[in-house]
């Protein structure tokens, strides 16, 4: 790589001078794509998009000038015609707010189809206000009882059946041993499954085969909808005694995904990554780290070689961000899922190793009427790579 340009925000100072860059600001770094001549110039539009949006001759207040507006903080060219540009935005423009957070990180720059935002450095005070997960790995394992290996899930498939049916599913799965059974993202409240009705069901079924079985096999029921409508999902999941749920942070929005995290205390939240393509944000920056930093106990994601389009460098990088040191917050638990099946059991644990959860959901449900068996030897395969 080659450092094209270094603006004087970014030079080495003493140290106080880099404090107060970590105080005052959050950095973001930019895929951009440029011709070599125009790049510091793009890079400084860039910066003054994602602050103060206006013409540097706009600006008579001092104070904007200097603790305002964003700063190039450096320019690394990362192959012919693509740079890395690593933009500082003032703190004070975004309180800890996912929503005002995202709005600067990526706002208007997401309308450019030259800019990606790949990865963000935020001062200490962001993660004390957020919170980031609440349960995270450990705590998930707790609940299920899961030491020394990976986790297993699956979803309740497909859209259309009947709340007895989802049961029927869901209480077969349970039987076999997966330690976590989620709705498919595409049930909602339809009225050939009402929610109310489902979760009922669906937790009456998984709760017989815990105590016939003695497991401890979590059901999180997909909220969906308005803030309303999901603060009453949320109600009705807690009079259920039902320990876990599922959000799609980027349907439902990040704010609110982020208000009924902290809403669901005691509960595991469960990220689903649907719309999260249509971004332009890095996976392991969206379903890694800023899931984690919103409430995600456990992050749903896409596993290359299925049916999606990922590749392993970004898969062992979102496990990473997902689960790796990060301030003080607690580890969330990756979740690779998206068309893999039994036989890649020991590939996915090489891969990911033991603080994972594999999520199979079609390739068992084609087994039908040898469902039970089919998740057993799921189960099984997965604690043969355990401790």
């Amino acid at each position: 790589m080659r450092a094209v340009l270094e603006r004087p925000a970014a030079r080495r100072r003493g140290a106080a001078g880099r404090q107060r860059m970590t105080d005052d600001r959050f950095i973001a770094t930019y895929q951009v794509t440029s011709e070599p001549a125009r790049i510091a110039e793009r890079a400084q539009a860039l910066a003054i998009e994602q602050s103060v949006e206006c013409p540097l001759e706009a600006i008579g207040d001092p104070w904007v000038r200097d603790a305002v507006l964003g700063r190039v903080a450096g320019i690394d060219e990362i192959a012919e015609g693509r740079y890395a540009v690593r933009i500082a935005l003032a703190s004070a423009t975004a309180p800890a707010e996912p929503g005002q957070l995202i709005n600067m990180l990526f706002g208007n720059a997401s309308i450019q189809p030259d800019v990606a935002l790949t990865d963000v450095e935020l001062p200490p005070l962001y993660l004390k206000a957020f919170g980031g997960p609440k349960l995270g790995s450990d705590g998930i394992r707790a609940l299920t009882g899961a030491h020394g290996r990976a986790l297993t899930a699956s979803a309740l498939k497909p859209q259309g059946l009947s709340p007895q049916a989802l049961a029927a599913i869901a209480g077969q799965l349970a039987a076999g041993g997966v330690d976590l059974i989620k709705d498919d993202h595409g049930l909602a409240d339809q009225a050939y499954s009402p929610f109310a009705a489902r979760i009922a069901a669906v937790w009456r079924a998984v709760r017989d085969s815990n105590d016939s079985s003695g497991r401890r096999t979590l059901y999180a029921p997909h909220v969906s909808g308005s803030l309303d409508d999901m603060r009453r999902q949320l109600d009705g999941i807690r009079a259920e005694g039902i320990p876990a749920l599922m959000m799609m942070p980027m349907i439902v929005g990040l704010s609110n995904f982020h208000a009924l995290a902290k809403e669901a205390e005691g509960l595991v939240v469960l990220a689903h990554p649907a719309l999260s393509g249509a971004t332009r944000i890095a996976p392991p920056l969206l379903l890694g780290r800023l899931f984690r930093l919103f409430g995600a106990d456990a992050t749903v994601f896409p596993h290359h070689g299925g049916r999606f389009a990922s590749t392993p460098q970004t898969c062992r990088a979102l496990a990473d961000a997902a689960r790796g040191a990060w301030g003080g917050l607690k580890p969330c638990l990756p979740a690779p899922a998206g068309g893999i099946a039994i036989d890649r059991v020991a590939e996915l644990l090489s891969f990911y190793g033991e603080d994972v959860m594999l999520l199979i959901g079609g390739s068992l449900l084609a087994a039908r009427e040898q469902l039970s068996e089919q998740a057993a030897r799921f189960a099984a395969e997965v604690a043969a790579h355990g401790r």
